[in-house]
């Protein structure tokens, strides 16, 4: 009988035991989902700590809870933590790789932190679990138009729509992508399907104006830029690209009265009188219309005045004033407007041109050489200012570097006759090396030029 008692004793002792073992881990779970409830309902209303904490004592209980590293990744982001989130959200889907919440977040927080390779890969994870799901589709596209994949942008795009038709989001993505793909057609398709969807999407509007307007439909762009301007009656701004766009196609009087409405309502808005000057200016331009010209001077002049003074405003003003016959009022504006950051290139243009008339060589070569300076890229127009400034500097008394901006002219466009003026010039400075190796350069282009013949004979 004894050992019988202790064998009872101890069956039951285990069975205690083993009773608190489960109601205790019954406790912790009951605690662990009530956590998570907590912080649900914080996170539910944008209670960023408090659900934070929740769900960080739900970890404490559940160390390995993909759930909680999840919510709590989800919590961290919205609240603007995305080291902390990125770091849960990898714990997440380490616990669960087959889960697809994780990685969709994780893609989101790499692209909030423009660490879009990364949200790349994070969102292909989602689509190798589930490829149906349009909305992470349209996800990875616009991640892979970030970074620069435009080919496979297009292909997440394409399957995005055809999973969803009426996402017009990725038809206005898909035309941004095919429009950088040179294919005009078939991005303004996507963008008419965009702008349909969605009649009150700016974006996809803004780019047909632009494709439109590239395409020489200027009717048709003119006609989204009013539909911009209907929509967003609050943005002066709008009505200042209607007016441009009227003034492009010859349509001045058309400008000129969208302007003077928008003037009416917004009477302190720079934007509508610059838009305003530049329309009168152009009008200006070819005849030197007087009166057009003291229309462009009256609606520009109030803006080169004061605190908010722009660049662009002076150099309109300063070209209208060129026009007008004021050469040192002219040279005056412009010089300001040069001196001002940023500088516009055709800017400087206009100041060398009008200090020229005025005899004000150094003033000239500075501006040239300025422009060369933020002008980097080569083509016709970097080479004739550079010839330009060679003769500049020759006439200067300067011929060192006026062979120098020759040489750096010829480089882009050799054309026979500045071959001919560099090659002499370096041979007038006795340096017989460099105007032969001028010589040959322009024999292989233009080999029956007698002029450079008779250079190289003389050379010899």
């Amino acid at each position: 009988m004894g050992r019988s008692w202790i064998v009872v004793v101890l069956v039951v002792a285990l069975l205690g035991g083993l009773s608190i073992a489960v109601w205790t881990a019954i406790g912790r779970e009951r605690e662990y989902q009530q956590l998570v409830e907590r912080g649900d309902a914080a996170l539910s209303t944008d209670q960023t700590d408090a659900a934070i904490e929740a769900f960080s004592g739900a970890l404490a209980l559940k160390s390995e809870s993909m759930i909680a590293y999840l919510k709590r990744g989800e919590a961290y982001r919205r609240r603007g933590d995305l080291g902390n989130a990125l770091k849960d959200l990898r714990n997440a889907a380490r616990i669960d790789p087959a889960a697809d919440r994780p990685a969709e977040l994780l893609g989101d927080v790499n692209y909030s932190l423009e660490r879009y390779a990364k949200a790349v890969e994070s969102y292909r994870l989602f689509v190798a679990l589930d490829d149906r799901n349009p909305r992470v589709l349209y996800k990875l596209g616009l991640a892979q138009f970030r970074a620069g994949d435009v080919a496979g942008a297009v292909a997440a795009l394409r399957q995005t729509v055809a999973l969803d038709e009426k996402l017009a989001e990725a038809h206005y993505l898909l035309g941004l992508c095919l429009k950088a793909q040179n294919q005009p057609g078939d991005a303004l398709k996507a963008l008419e399907r965009a702008s349909r969807l969605s009649p009150g999407l700016v974006a996809p509007r803004e780019a047909l104006a632009e494709i439109y307007e590239a395409l020489s439909r200027p009717r048709d762009a003119i006609t989204q830029l009013e539909a911009i301007a209907t929509l967003e009656p609050d943005r002066p701004e709008r009505q200042a690209a209607v007016a441009r766009a009227y003034a492009r196609t010859g349509r001045t009087d058309a400008a000129i009265e969208v302007l003077g409405r928008a003037a009416e309502r917004y009477p302190d808005n720079a934007v509508i009188y610059l838009t305003l000057g530049a329309v009168w200016l152009d009008a200006a331009e070819p005849k030197r219309d007087r009166v057009a010209l003291r229309k462009a001077t009256e609606a520009l002049e109030p803006l080169t005045r004061g605190p908010r003074i722009s660049g662009d405003a002076l150099a309109l003003y300063g070209k209208a004033l060129m026009l007008s016959g004021d050469l040192a009022g002219a040279a005056a504006a412009l010089q300001q407007a040069a001196d001002l950051l940023p500088t516009s290139p055709a800017t400087l243009l206009l100041l060398a041109d009008t200090s020229e008339r005025l005899g004000r060589l150094p003033a000239v070569r500075a501006a040239l050489e300025r422009w060369a300076a933020l002008t980097p890229e080569s083509g016709q127009t970097r080479s004739a200012v550079l010839e330009r400034l060679g003769d500049l500097c020759q006439k200067m008394g300067d011929p060192r570097e006026a062979i120098r901006a020759w040489h750096r002219a010829a480089e882009i466009a050799p054309s026979p006759v500045l071959v001919v003026r560099l090659a002499t010039a370096e041979i007038k400075n006795g340096d017989l090396r460099a105007a032969a190796a001028t010589i040959d350069r322009g024999l292989i282009q233009t080999p029956r030029s007698q002029a450079l013949l008779d250079l190289r004979r003389q050379l010899q």
